[in-house]
């Protein structure tokens, strides 16, 4: 059984910053990896993606420019880097990691417990 565990979240100033990381039971450069949120009464939603073997990066248009996601196959982790924080991204934070090629949002098998991060104004 694949384990995700978040680490990161937390209260922040609106335009402040956090980095959240994401380690795994097992080795994270063979899955494709997502970071998403969901914030209380709304769907949850794609923040970034990364495909095994591809240092691509792809993001919402909503956090372009403001978030990163990136990874450490040496340490075995991924991060979501974010800058520019505003209260709209008030959230609880999943990593997701999908042993399918190419998942949609439902593909992916694996997911954390997620990290609250909250933005004050």
């Amino acid at each position: 059984q694949v384990q995700v565990v978040e680490s990161g979240g937390g209260l922040v100033q609106s335009g402040g910053s956090l980095r959240l990381s994401c380690a795994a039971s097992v080795s994270l450069d063979g899955y494709d990896i997502g970071w998403f949120r969901q914030a209380p009464g709304k769907e949850r939603e794609g923040v970034a993606m990364m495909r095994r073997g591809d240092p691509a990066t792809h993001s919402a248009d909503f956090v372009k420019g403001r978030f990163t996601i990136s990874r450490d196959n040496v340490r075995n982790m991924v991060y979501l880097q974010m800058n520019s924080l505003k209260p709209e991204d008030t959230a609880v934070y999943y990593c997701a990691a999908a042993q399918r090629l190419a998942p949609t949002a439902d593909e992916y098998e694996y997911w954390g417990q997620g990290t609250q991060v909250t933005v004050s104004s």
